[in-house]
């Protein structure tokens, strides 16, 4: 079992930055892939990035690919999500995740964070 928690959303303007951490508790981190998903008001939950348990791999959506940077630091028992260039089209609720398993879908990743707002304003 872990706990996880988002922190770092807030407002910014377009072209903006922000890093969204997510610490867990409980089992240590290490033992998960983890998962970065967003989700806007009247949509679906969109898979954003994800990590493999060391760190030395990583994949991420078209739409933030070369904006977005996922890194984890399993000593910290974190993981993070380095976000430039923001655009309004950005704004969301973004979730971690963790999972034993490797992928891109969220029916395969067993917790999860309470989210936390971000919002790109134009």
């Amino acid at each position: 079992q872990v706990q996880l928690v988002e922190s770092g959303g807030g407002l910014v303007q377009a072209g903006g930055s922000l890093r969204l951490s997510c610490a867990a508790s409980g089992r240590t981190l290490s033992s998960y892939r983890l998962g970065w998903f967003r989700q806007a008001p009247g949509k679906e939950r969109e898979f954003v990035g994800r990590i493999n348990r060391s760190g030395g791999s990583t994949y991420y959506a078209d739409s933030v690919k070369g904006r977005f940077t996922i890194s984890r630091d399993n000593a910290k028992n974190t993981v993070y999500l380095q976000m430039n260039s923001l655009k309004p089209e950005d704004t969301a609720v973004y979730y971690c995740a963790a999972s034993t398993y490797y992928s891109l879908d969220p029916v395969y990743y067993d917790y999860w964070g309470q989210g936390t707002q971000v919002t790109v304003s134009s």
